[in-house]
């Protein structure tokens, strides 16, 4: 069993940035592709980022390409997404979530555990 908690979110003015966090439970996180994923009212769950076990390899969706960037500290537990150049369309809530089997997907459905969300607003 692992839990995710994520933090970071906030209001920010467009163009500016946030740094999200997700610290997961657990002994086994660096067995774990971890992603991120973003929620918008009334639409449905986005893929936005995945990152590998290691952190060396990631995967961004096309509308955060250049702008986002995620990483992770497997001694601390923690996976982050650094966002930049924020837009208004970024307004969501982010997800973080955690595949056992690493498979590095972009599909919600191949992620086990799941954290609660962080809010992040844009304006214009």
């Amino acid at each position: 069993q692992v839990q995710l908690v994520e933090s970071g979110g906030g209001l920010v003015q467009a163009g500016g940035s946030l740094r999200l966090s997700c610290a997961a439970s657990g002994r086994t996180f660096s067995r774990y592709a971890m992603g991120w994923f973003r929620q918008a009212p009334g639409k449905v769950r986005q893929f936005v980022a995945v990152i590998n076990r290691s952190g060396i390899s990631t995967y961004y969706a096309d509308s955060v390409k250049g702008r986002f960037t995620a990483s992770r500290d497997n001694a601390k537990n923690t996976v982050y997404l650094q966002m930049n150049s924020l837009k208004p369309e970024d307004t969501a809530v982010y997800y973080c979530a955690a595949d056992p089997l690493a498979r590095f997907s972009i599909y919600a459905t191949e992620y086990e555990y799941w954290g609660q969300g962080t809010q992040v607003t844009v304006s214009s």
